[in-house]
């Protein structure tokens, strides 16, 4: 098996159908279906990557990704209730990397899961250097991780994953749709607010007024630029 899924969500046919889609896929899947078993599934199983379902039995997924997000930075997709956007920022505002509702098509949360998995497997085949400094920020791409002017800055996948694109092409104005390309290899969708959250969540982290940026500016209908400091 190429990699691990974790499952916490209460709804066993959808367990069984997804354990049956993911192993025939090659992926090897756990469940579990109380968010109080969340973080020990983790730990037991080394997941990676957790899909989580919004809506659980004990508690709100929102609060098993706070309790996640507090010990690990393994990538989370969320599935939230269809139509349901304030659970949709919401969970991206804590940290999850992704979202799908319910209903979904499990080869469209197969493709996502690629997608953010591809990331973080896929040897450097480029130029870019290693470690991309501007600034007090230093950005190692083989660790993946953020320094800021020499204490670490704790990043979700998906986070770190936009700021090492809007890093590498600094001072260029980059479109929502380049982005979420680049940053999280699937297609953009117009109704698609998730690269606006992760850069707001982003800014909060590494600007000193986040109501005011000075490292990620917003073009107003176009995208995003990361303003380099040095130049």
């Amino acid at each position: 098996m190429s990699h691990t899924v974790l499952i916490v969500d209460d709804d066993a046919r959808l367990i069984d159908l997804l354990t049956e889609y993911f192993g025939e896929n090659e992926f090897l899947t756990h469940a579990v279906m109380l968010g109080a078993d969340a973080l020990d599934a983790i730990r037991d199983n080394q997941p990676d990557i957790v899909i989580l379902d919004i809506m659980l039995p004990d508690t709100n997924g929102l609060e098993v990704l706070k309790q996640i997000r507090a010990k690990h930075t393994i990538p989370v997709i969320m599935l939230t209730a269809k139509g349901d956007d304030t659970d949709r920022i919401v969970g991206l505002e804590l940290g999850a990397d992704d979202y799908l509702p319910k209903p979904f098509n499990p080869r469209e949360l197969l493709a996502r899961i690629r997608a953010i998995l591809r990331r973080q497997d896929r040897a450097e085949p480029d130029s870019d250097p290693v470690v991309i400094r501007t600034g007090d920020l230093e950005l190692n791409r083989a660790t993946r991780t953020l320094t800021s002017a020499g204490e670490n800055v704790p990043l979700s996948t998906t986070e770190f994953n936009v700021l090492e694109v809007l890093m590498k092409h600094p001072n260029t104005v980059l479109s929502r749709e380049q982005i979420t390309n680049m940053a999280q290899g699937r297609n953009f969708m117009a109704d698609d607010r998730s690269v606006d959250i992760h850069v707001s969540k982003l800014r909060g982290k590494i600007e000193k007024n986040p109501s005011s940026p000075l490292r990620i500016k917003t073009i107003w209908g176009t995208g995003y630029m990361f303003i380099n400091q040095d130049s």
